[in-house]
């Protein structure tokens, strides 16, 4: 139950910020947060990642609803996994839910954070699907590897 109200804060604060940005900025306005090194940029996004499958919006709003889906299931059949498996899942499925949001509602997704050293602008959904797949790693080389050495020691 936990995981779900993570979920859906993470889903408010993304919905949030977006709304924040598609009511006080046109698209395509900057402004300067820390000089030219990060910006607000009101950017929409119709594709996936670096604008990959741009215009294909029914596979971007399947693909999350499958996945969304399937770690639900995942995660109510597999109640005593690890506690880091199911944040990361949480994160991932959080941010795919904010972004398909957008999708459904608005066609596009609402990015707005603009940082000089980083290409892509990119939003709050997406920091959290990315910080999942990065604890998903970490969960997969450290604590899968020891649950199943432990398993085998039995």
């Amino acid at each position: 139950m936990a995981y779900i109200v993570l979920m859906s804060v993470i889903v408010g604060i993304d919905q949030l910020v977006k709304y924040l940005v598609r009511c006080n900025m046109a698209v395509g306005e900057s402004i300067s947060v820390l000089g030219d090194f990060f910006r607000l940029t009101h950017y929409e996004n119709d594709g996936a990642a670096f604008s990959s499958l741009s215009g294909q919006r029914v596979i971007l709003i399947l693909i999350p609803v499958i996945a969304i889906i399937a770690g639900l299931i995942y995660m109510f059949t597999h109640r005593k996994s690890h506690m880091l498996l199911k944040i990361s899942l949480s994160l991932i499925m959080a941010g795919g839910a904010g972004n398909l949001i957008d999708r459904i509602a608005w066609g596009k997704v609402t990015d707005m954070f603009d940082f000089s050293i980083f290409p892509p602008i990119f939003n709050v959904a997406d920091i959290c699907v990315v910080a999942g797949c990065g604890l998903l790693i970490v969960y997969i080389f450290i604590y899968d590897r020891l649950e199943k050495s432990d398993d085998g020691n039995r």
